[in-house]
């Protein structure tokens, strides 16, 4: 457990809320204008699959936010290997 606080953490939360915001502002700005002629069932898929796109990036956001670094750390690597 970390003892002292770091910047990256409530940097992080504000910077994926506001990218959280941007994503879904943009989402709802456009793509209605280039899927609202499609049925119902594939604008579901749509929105389904655009409601989860956000989530690939998040892992390696949050490993830096806790240790500074983009990737995983080599003992945290290894470990899963085995696993």
């Amino acid at each position: 457990m970390r003892e002292t606080p770091t910047w990256r953490i409530p940097f992080g939360i504000i910077a994926l809320f506001i990218g959280l915001m941007v994503y879904g502002v943009v989402i709802a700005r456009y793509a209605p204008g280039l899927i609202g002629g499609w049925s119902g069932l594939a604008q579901t898929a749509v929105y389904v699959v655009l409601g989860l796109v956000w989530l690939l990036p998040l892992k390696r956001f949050l490993i830096w936010m806790e240790t500074g670094r983009w990737s995983a750390p080599a003992g945290a690597q290894a470990k899963k290997k085995a696993d």
